[in-house]
């Protein structure tokens, strides 16, 4: 068995006498690239030697790969991925390594996503500013960007920090840089951790701004500051609060409601029935962290069942594996897991 070439010119090819299913030799033409590949002093291939318990030696500009058929072949597709990241002028962190593993290590996965091709190499999804350049880090990730290009309806759930509202609004604003859309409105329920905006102290602007955030550093970072500014005051960026969306349609407008899980029943009802002509509305939230009162049902969550299995609505749910962390978060996360949860030294 050999490995397969990358389709383009900078390719990562099968070295001469690399035929065994459990010796793979992969040459990378660009001698540059192929060193941020391999990372300084190849820690990233010391990555995949840990994660996929393969050996992975490198020299010059290949690497050879030694180990068990199926994960020699899924470091092979994972160097694959990079490579193609660094061809269009991405960068290759410690958190890019590990979310190529996760997909390459999907693509063997029977219930793996359909975007991704079990034996060939992985899907590259983009969105593209003139900016900046964002590329999927994870198979839900790739799913979810892919959606958002060709549904009109996109859900996207799960925890924090998996990317959510970011690629939300940098689709919007690759949408508006291309013309296909004339505005942008992004909106977040006023309620949230029990704070009511009449309670709040300044005026709309003060109270609604914090709540907001997020939505205005994922814009600044996919569009010029000065560009986002002018846009804002002529009314083709919107940021606004939920309620602000009452009595309108929402035609030709990239649309996205973040932190939804904290709508009502009836808010959300209202908002999904703004969507009009030539417009893509994504709503993303996380289940898990409503902040509603008791007793009050999440217009996220009954959304998400009445509209299961509609023609033109798309749900891409993440996981915690889906979470993209600097790495030394990440063992952070594991030292407290471990804290909290101990393994049992067998004395009890």
């Amino acid at each position: 068995m050999t490995a397969e070439p990358l389709s383009r010119t900078e390719a990562a090819t099968p070295a001469p006498g690399a035929s065994d299913a459990t010796h793979l030799a992969l040459t990378f033409e660009n001698n540059r690239l192929a060193s941020q590949l391999f990372g300084q002093f190849d820690q990233n291939l010391a990555l995949l030697e840990q994660k996929l318990k393969i050996d992975a030696r490198a020299r010059g500009n290949t690497v050879t790969l030694r180990g068990e058929e199926i994960a020699t072949n899924q470091a092979r597709r994972a160097l694959d991925f990079l490579y193609d990241r660094l061809v269009k002028g991405a960068s290759v962190e410690s958190s890019d390594v590990e979310g190529a593993i996760r997909m390459a290590l999907a693509a063997d996965d029977q219930l793996v996503l359909p975007t991704l091709e079990r034996k060939g190499k992985l899907a590259l999804t983009q969105i593209s500013t003139r900016k900046k350049t964002v590329i999927a880090r994870t198979p839900v990730q790739d799913s979810y960007m892919r959606a958002m290009e060709r549904s009109e309806l996109v859900f996207g759930v799960g925890p924090a920090g998996t990317g959510k509202t970011y690629l939300a609004v940098a689709h919007a604003a690759q949408l508006l840089e291309r013309g296909s859309v004339e505005r942008i409105i992004l909106s977040r329920p006023a309620v949230e951790a029990g704070e009511r905006l009449g309670f709040l102290p300044g005026d709309m602007k003060e109270k609604v701004d914090p709540y907001l955030r997020p939505l205005y550093d994922a814009l600044y970072d996919m569009m010029p500051g000065d560009k986002v500014e002018r846009a804002i005051t002529a009314g083709i960026i919107e940021i606004a609060p939920l309620a602000f969306m009452r009595g309108r349609t929402l035609a030709n407008a990239a649309v996205i409601l973040d932190e939804a899980q904290n709508t009502t029943q009836m808010q959300m009802k209202m908002f999904l029935t703004r969507l009009g002509e030539n417009s893509r509305m994504i709503i993303t939230g996380d289940p898990s962290q409503i902040d509603l009162p008791r007793g009050v049902t999440s217009g996220l969550v009954e959304a998400l069942s009445i509209l299961d299995g509609v023609n033109g609505v798309v749900t891409c749910r993440f996981r915690e594996a889906d979470v993209v962390r600097h790495p030394l978060v990440q063992r952070i996360v594991e030292a407290y897991g471990r804290r909290d949860h101990p393994k049992s030294d067998g004395n009890a």
